[in-house]
Formats: C-alpha cells, sequence, structure tokens
C-alpha cells in the first residue's frame, strides 16, 4: 500500500486520497513503481557499515541509472557518542541523520532502518537473535525486499569472520532474506489482502565473496579489465575515479581548483568520515581513484566469467539483472547451477542441475569441470519457459581435499546467444576429523546445515578452544565417514613445545554417513604466560587434518584479605601474585613505551593485584601513563575507551560464551580515574546490565561498588595546560559486591580479565583542545584482539575458601541493556521516506486506518481533521530546510552549494560538529502527539511568530500514525 505525500500552498492544506493497489496476487502481481524500486540493495547491521557502497552506488546511479538502496538493521543506538549527549534513541535519531548524510549524494535516498535494538559490541550471533527478535526482523527484511525489489543484493558475510554478532547476523539475514522473499511458504499474511505484494527473486548476492586476485587498475575506467581472482567467486568491480557531479569549492585546503568535480572516490571518502558521533572526523585529504570489488556469493541470472573481458566493465556487476547479459539472453532469464550435496569424496560421483527459466530458445548446455574430472553432455534444451538438465559429475582420484572446486555450465542456443552460470563444491576427506564445535561456532554449523546450506561454499567454522596455563582438558574430536565405503584409520595430535597427551593416536572404524568421537586429554606444562597466546595444533586422520587454535590464557589464585579501598596496597591487603597488564591487543602505533602506557615485558609497567573478603572482590591496579586524556563530565561517563579508563571484566561462571551469551552474562565496570567533576566515575557496559553506575545518573546497576583513585585531573581539557599525571601515572582501588554479577561466582573457575584503555593528545589538527573520541592503546592481563567480548579469553582466576551465598541464582539474569532503540514513527526523516516510497516504516505491517479529511494553517496553528477506522497514536512533526540529509560538520566555505556544502574543510579549524538537540540542528520546528480513536478528530498544533518563519523555507508536516497492533501510516504535507 502507497502512504502519500501532499502538498500545500502558502495557507491552505488540501486533503489527498490514498492510492489503490491490487488486492489479489493471482490476478494482479505485486510490481514496485520506481518510487519504491530498488536495483541495488545493501543491509548492514549498524549505520557506517555500508560506506563500501557510496562511491559504487554514486558511479552507478549517475552512469547507469541504478537506483541504490539500504537496509539498516540499527541505528547504532547502544554505542558512545564522541560528540554530544545524545544516547539512546536521540543517538539512534542522530546516527540516523549521519548515514544519510554519508549517501545522500550518491543518490541513496532509501535507508530502510528496521529499528532493532543496537545493545553492544559482541562477536555471537544468538545473542544478536535473541536482542532482535529473530523472526520478526526476517519478517521485516523479506516485507522490505518483496516491496521493493532489488536485483542485487550486497552486504556482510554470515560467517564469524564477520566479527561483530550483528554483522554476523545481518549477513544470515541477507541469506536468509533472499530465500524467504522468494518462498510463499515463508510470511504468507504479506501476499494476501488489499496490500498483497508478491513472491520476489533476487537475482545476484554478493555476501561474504572473496575479492583478491591480480591485474585490473585503479587509473582507468572499467577497471576490473584483465583481473584474475586468486579465489573462485566471481569478482565484479566500479572505477570510482569518474567525476561526480560536486565541485571544490573556493578556497578549500586541499588546494584544488574550485569548481572543478570531485571524484566518486573523493565523494565516497568525505561520506565515509560522515559519523562524527562514531569518533570520525571530517576528511580533509584528497583522493585518488580506486575499484572498489565485490566477490559474487550466489546468481540466478546468467552472467560474465572473469575470464571473459566484458566482466571487467564497471556495469558488470549488473549484467543480468538490470541491465541483459553480453551472452544474448533477454533480460529475465533464469540460470543457475545447483548440486547433489555440497561436500564430495574424490572418485566418488554426484549429480549437478543446470536450471533455466524465461524465454528458453532451443540449444544446449554443457559443464566443465576441473582438470581430471569427468562429466557427461552436452544436453538438449528445448524451446519453452522452464528447463532442469541434470549431469553426473565424477572428481579425479587426486583431487585435492579440503578445498572448493568450480564446476560451470553454458548454455548456448542455436542463434548463437549464450548464458554463463557456475557454482562450488567441497571436496572433503574420506574420513574426516573435525575438533567437536561448541558454543558459537557450534551454532554457526547448525544455522549452515539447517538453514542456508548454500551459504556453506564460505566455509564451515574454525576450530576455536582455550584453556588456563598448566592445565589439562579434553579435545573431542568428530570423525565423519564422507565416502561409499568403510573408512578405518586412526586420529593423532601434532603437539607443539609445552604440551602433552595422553595419547599418541586413537583409532576410528565407520560405516558410509556415520560419525564416531575420540577424546584426547591435553595438557600445558606452561609455568608464565607465552609471548603468543595463540598456537596451533593439527589434528589429523588418515587423509585430511584441520588446525585446532587453541589460546592460552593467564591463570590466577585470590587469596582472601581485608583490604581497605583507599587507592593504596598497604601491607597484608593483596598477598596474591601480581598480573601483568602490560599486554597491548589493539592500538599499538599510538603507545610509545613503558612510559607511555605501561607495555613492559617484566612486569613493571601496568600491574593489578586481587583480593576477595567476605562477598567481595577488592582490585589494586597501577597504570603507568605519561599523558592525562580528556577529562569526561558526568554525562559522558559511559564508553571508558574514548578516555583514560581501566575496565574490570568478570565472568562469574566462566561459562559465558558456551552458553551463547558472551558477555551479557558478565559483569564489566568501566572506570574513569578522574572526570570533570574532580575524582574518579564508573559505568558498566556490554555486559549483563550495562549503563552509568556512578554520580547523579546511577542507574543503580552496580550497588556497593567502591573506587578510589590517585589520579587528580589537571583542570584543563586545553593542550597548552600541563597533561602529565603526578608520578607517572594512577592507582586505582576498587570494591566489587559479587552480589553485583549476574549469577553467584564458581570459585574454581572465575572469569577475569582487566584491560587498561591509554588515550593521549586527541585534539585535533591546528586546535587544542582534547577530544572525547577512541585513539586508544588497549591493554590487557589477557590481550588478544575483541578480548572485550571473548569472556573464554579472558584469564581464570580461583577464590580458595569462598562459597557464594546458598541463595545466590547460578544461572544469569535476562540481560538489560537499558538503552532502548529508536521507533521510527519518532524519525522525521524515516515518515518522510515512508510516504515518499511507500515502504511501511520500519517494514512493518502497514495500515490505511487514519484518513486525512483537512489540513490548514490558519493564523498562529496548523489544524487537522483525521478519521480513523480504530484507534492509536499519530505523531506529527512540523520540519523546515532540507530534511534528507542535515549537516554534520561546520565549514568556512562561503561557496560550497548543497547538498555538497559542510563536506570540505577552508580552514584547518574546520570540521566541527553543529549542535543537534533538541531540534536537529534547527529542522524540527513542532512536534505534537495525538491518541486517535475511531471516527473524526479534530486537533490544533499551535506556532509561534517564530515557527511561522521557520516553516516559510521548505516546510513540511509529517505524520506517523500507529496502530495497537504494531500497524503503521506515513503522511508528508508540504507547507510551501
Amino acid at each position: 500500500m502507497k502512504r502519500f505525500a501532499g502538498f500545500v500552498m502558502l495557507v491552505l492544506l488540501a486533503a489527498l486520497p490514498v492510492p489503490a493497489v491490487a488486492t489479489s496476487q493471482t490476478t494482479q502481481p505485486y510490481v514496485a513503481d520506481r518510487q519504491t524500486k530498488i536495483d541495488v540493495m545493501g543491509e548492514w547491521a549498524h549505520p557506517d557499515d555500508d560506506t563500501s557502497i557510496i562511491g559504487p552506488c554514486g558511479v552507478w546511479h549517475q552512469q547507469y541509472g541504478v537506483k541504490c538502496g539500504v537496509i539498516m538493521v540499527t541505528r547504532g543506538e547502544g554505542g558512545g557518542n564522541a560528540t554530544g549527549p545524545e544516547l539512546g534513541p536521540e543517538l539512534g535519531l542522530r546516527r540516523e541523520n549521519e548515514d544519510r548524510v554519508a549517501h545522500y549524494r550518491s543518490g541513496t535516498v532509501d535507508i530502510f532502518n528496521l529499528d532493532r535494538i543496537d545493545f553492544f559490541y559482541n562477536q555471537s550471533a544468538p545473542l544478536t537473535q535473541y536482542f532482535w527478535d529473530e523472526q520478526e526482523t526476517l519478517r521485516r527484511v523479506t516485507r522490505v525486499i518483496r516491496e521493493t525489489q532489488p536485483e542485487i543484493y550486497i552486504g556482510f558475510t554470515p560467517t564469524l569472520a564477520a566479527g561483530h554478532g550483528n554483522h554476523q547476523q545481518a549477513g544470515r539475514l541477507i541469506w536468509e532474506g533472499v530465500l524467504a522473499a522468494a518462498d510463499p511458504n515463508m510470511f504468507p499474511e504479506q501476499l494476501k489482502g488489499p496490500d498483497a505484494l508478491s513472491t520476489w527473486q533476487v537475482k545476484k548476492v554478493f555476501s561474504g565473496g572473496a575479492t583478491a586476485g591480480t591485474g585490473g587498475t585503479t587509473t582507468s575506467a572499467n577497471c576490473t579489465t584483465g583481473f584474475t581472482p586468486t579465489g573462485l567467486d566471481t569478482v565484479a568491480g566500479v572505477w570510482t575515479g569518474y567525476n561526480s557531479p560536486y565541485t571544490w569549492p573556493a578556497g578549500n585546503t586541499q588546494g584544488q581548483t574550485a569548481g572543478t568535480p570531485k571524484i566518486w572516490q573523493q565523494v565516497a571518502d568525505e561520506g565515509r568520515a560522515a559519523y562524527p558521533t562514531q569518533s570520525r572526523v571530517m576528511y580533509k585529504g584528497t583522493s585518488v581513484p580506486a575499484c572498489p570489488r565485490f566477490g559474487m556469493t550466489e546468481s540466478f541470472v546468467p552472467f560474465q566469467p572473469n575470464s571473459n573481458a566484458a566482466a571487467g566493465r564497471d556495469d558488470a556487476i549488473l549484467f543480468g539483472a538490470t541491465k541483459p547479459d553480453p551472452g544474448g539472453l533477454p533480460l529475465g532469464t533464469l540460470e543457475y547451477l545447483t548440486f547433489e550435496r555440497f561436500y564430495n569424496v574424490a572418485g566418488e560421483p554426484f549429480e549437478a542441475t543446470v536450471h533455466l527459466r524465461g524465454k528458453l530458445a532451443k540449444g544446449n548446455v554443457a559443464l566443465t569441470v576441473p582438470a581430471g574430472w569427468s562429466t557427461d553432455g552436452p544436453k538438449p534444451v528445448s524451446k519453452g519457459s522452464s528447463a532442469d538438465i541434470t549431469f553426473t559429475v565424477t572428481p579425479a582420484a587426486t583431487a585435492t581435499v579440503d578445498q572448493n572446486a568450480k564446476v560451470s555450465a553454458l548454455y548456448t542456443t542455436t542463434d548463437h546467444a549464450t548464458g554463463y552460470t557456475e557454482n562450488v563444491v567441497r571436496i572433503v576427506s574420506a574420513a574426516e576429523g573435525r575438533f567437536q564445535r561448541w558454543g558459537n561456532w557450534q551454532e554457526y554449523d547448525e544455522w549452515l546445515r539447517n538453514t542456508a546450506p548454500q551459504a556453506n561454499r564460505l566455509g564451515r567454522s574454525q576450530a576455536i578452544q582455550s584453556m588456563g596455563i598448566g592445565q589439562t582438558i579434553d579435545v573431542p574430536v568428530v570423525v565423519h565417514n564422507w565416502s561409499a565405503e568403510q573408512q578405518t584409520g586412526a586420529v593423532s595430535l601434532d603437539l607443539p613445545a609445552n604440551f602433552t597427551v595422553d595419547a599418541q593416536a586413537k583409532p576410528y572404524d565407520l560405516a558410509p554417513g556415520a560419525d564416531a568421537t575420540v577424546t584426547f586429554k591435553l595438557t600445558n606444562t606452561d609455568t608464565t604466560l607465552p609471548a603468543q597466546q595463540n598456537v596451533g595444533i593439527p589434528i589429523r586422520t588418515a587423509t585430511g587434518s584441520e588446525t585446532l587454535t587453541l589460546t592460552l590464557v593467564p591463570t590466577t589464585v585470590i587469596q582472601q584479605a581485608t583490604p581497605v579501598v583507599d587507592g593504596k596496597a598497604n601491607p597484608g591487603e593483596y598477598p596474591g601474585p601480581t598480573l601483568d597488564l602490560g599486554r597491548i591487543w589493539q592500538g599499538a602505533s599510538t603507545c610509545t613505551g613503558v612510559d607511555d602506557c605501561g607495555v613492559s615485558s617484566t612486569g613493571e609497567g601496568n600491574t593489578a593485584k586481587v583480593s576477595w573478603s567476605g562477598d567481595a572482590l577488592y582490585f589494586f591496579i597501577h597504570v603507568r601513563d605519561d599523558y592525562q586524556s580528556y577529562a569526561v563530565t558526568p554525562a559522558e561517563c559511559v564508553g571508558h575507551w574514548q578516555a583514560d579508563s581501566v575496565e574490570i571484566l568478570l565472568d562469574p561462571r566462566g561459562t559465558a560464551s558456551q552458553d551463547l551469551k558472551d558477555t551479557a552474562n558478565t559483569f564489566k565496570l568501566g572506570i574513569f580515574p578522574f572526570s570533570q567533576s574532580g575524582g574518579p566515575c564508573w559505568e558498566r557496559d556490554a555486559d549483563n546490565h550495562q549503563g552509568y553506575s556512578s554520580g547523579a545518573l546511577d542507574t543503580g546497576n552496580a550497588p556497593g561498588v567502591q573506587v578510589a583513585s590517585t589520579a587528580q585531573w589537571v583542570g584543563s581539557n586545553q593542550t597548552t595546560v600541563p597533561h602529565a599525571y603526578a608520578g607517572g601515572g594512577y592507582d586505582l582501588e576498587v570494591k566489587i559486591p559479587l552480589a553485583d554479577l549476574p549469577s553467584a561466582v564458581d570459585p574454581a573457575r572465575l572469569g577475569l580479565n582487566i584491560t587498561p584503555y591509554d588515550n593521549d593528545d586527541t585534539s585535533a589538527a591546528g586546535t587544542t583542545t582534547l577530544r572525547h573520541i577512541d585513539m586508544s592503546t588497549r591493554l590487557g592481563w589477557s590481550a588478544l584482539g575483541s578480548v572485550q567480548s571473548d569472556p573464554y579469553r579472558w584469564g581464570l582466576a580461583t577464590l580458595p575458601g569462598y562459597t557464594p551465598p546458598a541463595d545466590r541464582p547460578t544461572t544469569p539474569a535476562p540481560p538489560d541493556v537499558s538503552n532502548p532503540n529508536l521507533n521510527g514513527v519518532l524519525s522525521p526523516q524515516t515518515i518522510a521516506q515512508s510516504a515518499r516510497n511507500g515502504v511501511p516504516i520500519s517494514g512493518r505491517v502497514p495500515t490505511d486506518d487514519l484518513e486525512i479529511l483537512s489540513s490548514a494553517v490558519r493564523g498562529d496553528a496548523v489544524h487537522l481533521v483525521t478519521s480513523s477506522k480504530g484507534n492509536g497514536t499519530a505523531r506529527a512533526f512540523l520540519t523546515s530546510g532540507e530534511l534528507g540529509a542535515i549537516l554534520v560538520w561546520t565549514t568556512s566555505c562561503t561557496t560550497d552549494p548543497p547538498p555538497d556544502y559542510g563536506f570540505t574543510p577552508c580552514a584547518i579549524t574546520d570540521g566541527a560538529t553543529p549542535p543537534w538537540s533538541p531540534d536537529m540542528s534547527g529542522h524540527l520546528v513542532k512536534q505534537a502527539t495525538r491518541q486517535v480513536t475511531r471516527g473524526v478528530q479534530h486537533w490544533t498544533i499551535p506556532l509561534t511568530a517564530t515557527q511561522q518563519q521557520q516553516l516559510k523555507d521548505r516546510g513540511h508536516l509529517l505524520i506517523s500514525y500507529e496502530t495497537a497492533k504494531n500497524e503503521v501510516q506515513a503522511f508528508d504535507i508540504r507547507i510551501a
């Protein structure tokens, strides 16, 4: 159903009808009109994830008339704010605008926010599913796809290589959404009734494809010409050296001639930086042309392989989707290749089927297989609309195991038109031994097997485990017989130094298709944590192998004592060992040595001691640091990585990763050693109950925590004032009641880490003011990449003699993320988009319950008369100026016209951020909310003289309507 955009001239606002759409899918299939239709759709989790398509979409839009869109699952409300006070929904409103600004000039004006909650950095797709309501999110993705009917889909990989669990799940939604949109059994309610959509087949998918290769160019158009991928994915590229419509303003600091065009790479780099709340700074460089490339992972249409010259063209990604393929088959022809099974054994045959749909001419299909393989054919194709041609393929007996292999098909008609397609299978060992997956790795493999088996081409999960130094663990290996014959042999482990095992090899004897698990007892003999915490342990069977990545983590014994929280480690308070916090896990380039950030190979830099007493843990932490960072205000006492701080991380059961909850089952306390209020402040971040934990903003999530700090603020955030710490650093003493943790502590296995964050001079070039921005060196007791989100990589501690209270639960409470997400009905930019393109707000169910009978500006008020078929909430927003992209930077350039204005510096001090709240940088004039009941409603929105004047600059009345059943409607009425 199409919501509408209305118009008003001067004073009178006319009532506008809602246009009708097809009511029966069987008699009139839904077809997206040009306002709604998207050619290339990207999908990502957070604003700024999507910047890779700014330049390409600009070129595709300008050169080929392609319309790009973005599905944005969250607005990034869960992150910190490096430039303003907004958090939660208010931050979401600001970050939505930043994303729109980044893409606006490339012609990408449709960003479909799904209103899912952005909770915190994690590496768990299952945790993301928990917070996002997995099925509802997929339902919304499916509606947006069916409504906008994109031909090409681009985004994250669904694999664990995506890192952030939100990124992994966004990648999965690509594969799941493409399947669901084409399946009439998925969300069938979307295919019925007055707003009925139709199923839709996306034609090409680029999610997780490899783009590495040789050849090609970055200096001329058709930049993928001569490119040869090193992987098996077909790669499409686009040159960003074309001139854009945007020009250099007079006086630009880059020294470019005024009035000359910026290339699209310049536009892309400026857009990539347009996220000041996320610690981005104004782009002040001069860009050179590039050739962004995309690896294709699924195609349902004919295309050009990289071995053909046409694949080098800058529009090659569009072939078969929005443009006819150069092979000559009509646009709309479907051609794709499927296999009887994905995992195959050398020498054993399997079936491959070529599927053809469309206006098919008589001809034949032939397969091309790797050298040494065999197949039958060519096979004939009859004239018609559908054909499925099956071949038998036999891999070579010597085919390399643990590798994908490409099979391609060429359809040739009698009039010499051709259609090419390809797909991959994987050759595996006849008897394959894999470390038994657990946690996120097990869950990902189950997703491949049960939900998106076609994504197997991207690879299964890695073999990952951790253990404390000096400890013994089980290493279970699952052996599977993929072959048609009995497999007999043995499993063995190749041990690195400082490891022993209970047996050198263990046997297996398996019937075809059978599994067996053999388990080794692995012991580490280290007495100290090695410099390299990750070691590889190959697991071998008779015909194959995989390598287990084993993380060694530090261990400690926490002794009982009775500390006093006074900032001093008095004799007897901390009898246990000293923990070395001087290992870097991120940001090494900003650390100059032990005096700067406490890096020491001998533990003489950053250190910690831990004791327990009663029902609490006590920490004495010494930090060496030569420069005192930005001092936070009470409202900025979150996002501890944006200033000098220390985080204490506790996993009470030591099993958060195994339970698929990552840090949502943990306690993480971020402590700022000083603040603008004078003393320290602290917060909980990315854990079971994040939010403010001290001062007037305390949410009550860490009662009883005590902090003593020796750091004294120098009194200024100006670099003109000396910023050296007295004594070359600071000491923290901290008490954490164990009752604050999400569950009872297991005294035999407490997950523990302590991570100092060291920020130095963060002032922008040419300025003397420190910024609240992430430029930190990150250190820790257990120091591995992304250790803040991986409890299994934290150290392990025991608490001899401690027993938790009997009534304390061992199961963590459900996580509380504190800051909710923005509801799209509260975003003027989202409402305006929905009214324009007809896609319901956040992909929810549309309604036509509300009708605007009349609307008028009379005197000092807007008067509305509405009629509703039911009950709901109507929200009105009066806006002025250009709402599609509200400036994020200040600049002294005076000849930089909209919409380019604000991206170019004309002075070294340019690049500050305009105030945003409470009125969206002056663009939100007035807002009002009305509870609507069945029948006719009269309501009035009073206006001041100033507000009336503001509305003369492209004024709009935006209205969102939300029913009690979560259905939505949007209106846009222009006030001239």
